[in-house]
């Protein structure tokens, strides 16, 4: 039966939530199978090294930093929102 009222544990329950969702989300953005040689925006040789770090790297490294910042602009959280708000 809703009430209005959040039961016990309810902020902590949505905290959890969203953090599986956010690593749910990540960990289906990683790159899969063999690492490129070559950038496949800019076609700049991706180092060994990169390659060995990121198993799967499709970018280099300017590549993807300009990738994540675009990322990131575009994510739709709302971290300013009020207890409140989130228990809703």
């Amino acid at each position: 039966m809703a009430t209005g009222w959040a039961g016990d544990g309810a902020v902590q329950d949505q905290i959890d939530a969203t953090v599986e969702d956010a690593v749910k989300r990540a960990r289906s953005r990683l790159q899969r199978g063999p690492s490129l040689t070559y950038c496949e925006e800019c076609e700049a040789a991706i180092p060994e090294a990169r390659r060995k770090a990121v198993p799967g790297v499709r970018l280099c490294v300017s590549c993807q930093e300009a990738h994540d910042r675009e990322q990131s602009v575009q994510s739709g959280y709302n971290r300013r929102g009020s207890k409140d708000s989130q228990l809703r």
